[in-house]
């Protein structure tokens, strides 16, 4: 049984959120401050986050960093801001997905057991470890090792090292990335696709190393 924690300080709409996960069969972690949040996700063995922004105490966006300097566990930002830059800025920070408030409950736990199927593919993987050049990605610990220097990713960007490095010289459109990592038909704008890529290079670029090729007109490959 999956254990998530989340962290609202509107008491009503967390009160939904846990109902409905609690009716899914969910264990639920409550937390209705930034500070909270922190301690409790110290606290407890979570496998997954939903997180506000707008936050009493540390507000959500430095939590969100808080959580990225020691962990890959998914988070899900739920917030009111709506623009596009807002939603590209908490992705490019480390969130795996992004959700608008008012939000439908149904949809929300859609997004909640993609990212748990996502996880639980690398953790019940038959193998420990992929290596691939100075590539090496523990499948137990989620530990990515590029030149033997740790790198931290998000739980999207971790998917699709995954998706490369089990296919290296393999051309994946965006199309093939989205529905493969997203488990989901390709809907959105190439903006999205592009934005995890350039993230994934900038963090394994450890002494100019630069692994995925753009291939111009069709997408991505790993060499």
């Amino acid at each position: 049984m999956s254990t998530i924690l989340i962290i609202e300080d509107d008491g009503a709409i967390h009160s939904l959120i846990k109902e409905a996960l609690t009716i899914q069969g969910f264990q639920t972690v409550s937390a209705y401050s930034g500070t909270e949040g922190q301690l409790l996700f110290e606290q407890n063995q979570v496998d997954i986050i939903l997180l506000d922004l707008m936050l009493p105490g540390m507000d959500g966006e430095e939590l969100l960093r808080e959580i990225r300097n020691h962990s890959a566990i998914p988070v899900i930002v739920i917030s009111a801001k709506n623009d596009q830059a807002s939603k590209l800025e908490l992705l490019m920070n480390g969130a795996d997905d992004y959700v608008t408030k008012p939000f439908d409950i149904k949809e929300l736990i859609a997004r909640i057991n993609i990212q748990l199927r996502h996880a639980a593919k690398a953790v019940h993987s038959e193998l420990e470890e992929i290596s691939y050049k100075d590539i090496r990605v523990n499948l137990d610990t989620r530990e990515v090792k590029v030149n033997d220097e740790i790198i931290h990713l998000t739980g999207r960007e971790y998917a699709i090292l995954l998706l490369f490095l089990e296919n290296p010289q393999k051309v994946f459109s965006r199309a093939n990335i989205y529905e493969s990592v997203w488990n989901e038909p390709f809907f959105d704008s190439d903006q999205t696709i592009n934005m995890h890529i350039s993230n994934l290079r900038r963090k394994m670029n450890v002494q100019g190393a630069n692994y995925i090729k753009t291939i111009w007109g069709i997408g991505f490959k790993f060499d």
